[in-house]
């Protein structure tokens, strides 16, 4: 007789017999089950193209990935009554480590490891682990915190290494791993798929002051995960693991890498100066959108970037012949469909690079060769306070904003909520002095400003008037 039996909602087939006598031992080992093993690898026999299992391609990668653990010192003097200290004198600080973890990626096999700068911040002491246990004191060869990279070192040598792709040739659906170590489990490989390529405008990096570009991908990145190898199906480097988004904490599938591309650059302008050195074009502009390309008699659907002002007025692009009102829509072949794609194209050149800049002008298209010049510390040529950022007030705000033709200045296009200015400057408030100088550009308000008490005169929400910006 047949029965089914649910345990925890599953049903199990069995059968009940009728009770009977014992079966002598030697009778029970002739009735055992005989099971079948194949004990051949997975890959083994499978037709062409069938894939089955990455093993393959993932252990030597594993070799190449290493945990980096960072401890940091704090200092706090503990809270005291004045009379105490009166008394007794100051008491002693009080010192407690703090420990970090993330991972980074051997890329030579003398001990140069990729790993995110957000992972060595602040340490005070670097340890890097192997997969085959052997632990080594790490250096800091030098970060980037606008596109969150850090190059570290260790002395060995013959260590395994990864080889890198280019990044550039991504596209969305390809597959890729990301391997790490996360909450400390240990070395771990997730899989996934690229999910989008040129992500931006996240505000991650820098305080949304960052060169971002990210891989998009849904292979599982978690805490500890930063800096880890993301790579593709032929084991090769395409990212580094960098962020997530979420809104738990942990991983919900949209997790983001440093492009290999963008993060070598990095790592060789360290090595070369010891600094990051990115090229400058000297423009400053916006994304065309639709009405602005009406405007300037082109197509709707026209992609590139309008140049508003050329800065400075002798820079390269002012040399090259560029003028304002040219649209630029590529460099040395790359499209640039945004301003977020043209200050990335520019800032992984290195000073003195020659470009080809094709552009329209009046609707037909020509090339300029530009020589690039060095990009700024502040790194950002519209940006005109610290966490302020203005251009020229052009005809599309104009008429927008229903603003008369008669006032001319700046306008503050975005204000980071950490600026010390965000309580005196907002979006859409026009400087139309600077310490009683008109001024048409950013780097004629730079010019006009002094340290300390400075006078701007605005224009917002139709009232114009005074006020004192104190500058730092």
């Amino acid at each position: 007789m047949k029965t089914k039996l649910f345990l925890g909602g599953c049903a199990l087939a069995c059968t009940v017999f009728a009770i009977s006598s014992p079966l002598s031992a030697k009778e029970e080992a002739k009735k055992k089950p005989e099971l079948t093993v194949d004990p051949t690898p997975i890959t083994q026999g499978l037709r062409p193209g069938i894939i089955a299992s990455y093993a393959d391609v993932v252990e030597p990668v594993q070799k190449a990935v290493v945990s980096v653990y960072s401890t940091k010192i704090v200092r706090q003097r503990a809270m005291v009554n004045p009379l105490f200290r009166q008394f007794f004198g100051d008491v002693p600080e009080r010192e407690s480590k703090e420990q970090g973890l993330g991972s980074g990626v051997i890329v030579t096999a003398d001990g140069y490891i990729i790993t995110n700068n957000h992972v060595v911040e602040g340490a005070d002491e670097l340890k890097v682990l192997l997969t085959d246990d052997r632990e080594f004191i790490a250096k800091v060869i030098g970060s980037d915190p606008k596109t969150d990279v850090a190059v570290i070192k260790i002395e060995a040598e013959k260590l395994p290494m990864l080889t890198l792709a280019d990044s550039d040739k991504l596209r969305v659906g390809d597959v890729v791993f990301a391997v790490g170590n996360p909450l400390k489990v240990g070395q771990t490989v997730t899989m996934g798929i690229v999910s989008a390529t040129g992500r931006s405008n996240l505000a991650l990096l820098d305080d949304g002051r960052g060169y971002e570009n990210f891989i998009q991908t849904d292979a599982a990145i978690n805490m500890g995960n930063s800096g880890g190898a993301l790579v593709d199906a032929k084991g090769r480097l395409v990212g580094i693991n960098s962020a997530i988004i979420s809104t738990s904490g942990g991983n919900i599938g949209i997790g983001f890498a440093i492009p290999v591309n963008l993060a070598s650059s990095i790592m060789h302008s360290l090595l070369e100066s010891g600094t990051v050195q990115r090229g400058m074009l000297g423009v400053s502009g916006e994304t065309i959108s639709p009405e602005l390309a009406e405007t300037l008699g082109l197509k709707k659907d026209q992609k590139g970037v309008v140049v508003m002002e050329l800065r400075p007025e002798d820079g390269p692009a002012a040399k090259a012949g560029i003028k304002r009102e040219d649209v630029i829509i590529s460099i040395n072949g790359k499209p640039v469909n945004s301003l977020q794609d043209l200050r990335l194209v520019v800032a992984q050149m290195t000073p003195g690079t020659a470009v080809k800049v094709r552009l329209l002008r009046a609707g037909k298209e020509q090339q300029v060769e530009v020589k690039l010049g060095k990009l700024d510390a502040d790194g950002d040529v519209n940006e005109l306070l610290e966490g302020v950022k203005a251009t020229r007030i052009d005809d599309e705000f104009r008429k927008q904003n229903n603003i008369d033709k008669r006032i001319n200045g700046l306008v503050v296009t975005e204000v980071d909520p950490k600026s010390p200015y965000n309580e005196r400057l907002a979006p859409n408030v026009i400087i139309l002095e600077v310490n009683r100088q008109p001024v048409a550009s950013v780097q004629e308000a730079k010019d006009a400003m002094v340290k300390g008490r400075n006078l701007f005169y605005i224009h917002f929400r139709g009232v114009s008037r005074l006020i004192t910006i104190v500058v730092r």
